[in-house]
């Protein structure tokens, strides 16, 4: 009797764990399926990145700034400006009426091509580590390609979405989109920035295939796209260096590897929980662009594997949220920008994570929401508060908040001693 006993508690034991473990499945999978839940998840990514953003850049510039400014917050406070700016423009972003965004997509797409001209203007342009990619506006000096990726993304989601009923032809599918993109593009590579000019490339690629161009084309734009970025990554000395030493940079540790080379030892060096905030020794001037493009090795550092793999799946948690505004909207703007924005960003991070790991050359990419740099903060941040209206705006959101809103009323109205 004792025997059967031992018997059935050992075989209930399993049960209950894998019936637990199948009911936590459970829940976690219909919290995900509620209308809010890319809301919520895009709002709070966000933050947690801009905080996680501002403390890194305090940390990786602290040494720089005190050496070349006199103070350890000169590059965090700029930073922290630049995010006060932002977030009330991205406040504003999610409460835009669409025909709004919509119309105001082509004056930015031409304000953004004048200004990327006026960058090769003597006077106006000015160069920073070899590209004559930004623009001097008074006491700001901007990059004028970060609106210009901004613009593109918008500007492309209206035309599409005004020729929805004619993209059986690839004329309609190319045009005025190609040449509109390759011209934005000349502009970028005649700055010398080749890295942004991919990110671009990128975007078109990514459109391309959310709007379902056809496979023997979308093969053969891809085909058209890495045949010019290698062409021109070998017409330029630098560049075709930076392309063949990432592979070992070691094997040219005080030359070209020295950037990627320091970037691999800080996140080999950070181990699984890091060394903790502000102890990087890399940030210590063997690392370049610390507190920019190499950012998230000055991260993996400080705060090791577990703050990497935060970062990693804060920036998973909204494109997970992005893609699923594009795929449930009946609204094909909203599809085509979602899938845009989304594309822009997650290009920038692959880009980003795989130059400090050494998987990618060294193009100087910055790491949204986290790398220093408000040319760049403001329009993803703007960019992200659009996709944050339009998942609060799809009609099962808006009704769960309607009704979220309803039911506090209600309950204060409830509460003993109020007045209605």
């Amino acid at each position: 009797m004792s025997v059967t006993t031992g018997t059935r508690s050992r075989d209930t034991a399993p049960r209950a764990a894998t019936a637990g473990f199948t009911a936590w499945i459970g829940s976690a999978r219909r919290t995900l399926e509620r209308p809010l839940t890319p809301y919520y998840v895009l709002l709070g990514a966000c933050a947690l990145l801009l905080a996680i953003g501002l403390i890194m850049v305090l940390s990786a510039s602290s040494v720089e700034a005190y050496q070349s400014h006199g103070s350890s917050y000169y590059w965090a406070t700029k930073q922290a400006i630049w995010v006060a700016i932002a977030v009330p423009l991205a406040w504003l972003a999610t409460r835009l009426p669409q025909r709004l965004v919509r119309v105001g997509s082509w004056p930015v797409l031409v304000l953004s091509v004048v200004m990327l001209a006026l960058t090769q203007v003597p006077g106006l342009g000015v160069q920073v580590n070899g590209n004559q990619n930004w623009l001097a506006l008074g006491p700001f000096q901007i990059q004028p390609s970060e609106v210009a990726k901004f613009a593109i993304v918008l500007w492309c989601a209206d035309v599409y979405a005004r020729k929805d009923q004619l993209l059986d032809s690839w004329r309609h599918l190319f045009v005025p989109v190609v040449p509109v993109l390759g011209l934005v593009a000349g502009l970028v590579l005649l700055g010398g920035d080749l890295g942004t000019a991919l990110v671009i490339f990128a975007i078109a690629l990514g459109l391309f295939w959310v709007v379902g161009v056809p496979a023997r084309l979308f093969v053969a734009a891809v085909s058209v796209v890495s045949v010019a970025a290698l062409f021109l990554a070998a017409s330029s000395p630098e560049r075709l260096t930076r392309i063949t030493s990432f592979v070992n940079p070691f094997k040219d540790f005080q030359g070209s590897g020295w950037q990627a080379a320091h970037g691999l030892l800080g996140m080999a060096s950070g181990g699984i929980l890091g060394k903790g905030i502000g102890a990087s020794q890399q940030k210590w001037g063997n690392l370049p662009e610390a507190h920019t493009d190499f950012i998230y090795a000055v991260l993996g550092e400080e705060l090791g594997l577990v703050g990497t793999l935060l970062v990693l799946a804060l920036f998973l948690a909204i494109a997970w949220a992005g893609l699923r505004v594009a795929m449930t909207t009946e609204d094909l703007f909203v599809r085509y920008t979602s899938a845009g924005v989304i594309i822009w960003l997650m290009a920038h991070v692959v880009i980003n994570i795989g130059m400090v790991l050494a998987l990618l050359p060294v193009i100087g990419i910055p790491l949204p929401l986290v790398s220093y740099g408000g040319s760049s903060l403001v329009p993803e941040l703007v960019a992200l508060g659009l996709l944050i209206g339009f998942a609060r705006s799809e009609p099962a959101a808006a009704a769960a908040l309607r009704d979220k809103r309803r039911g506090r009323a209600t309950g204060v109205n409830a509460r003993p001693g109020r007045g209605r």
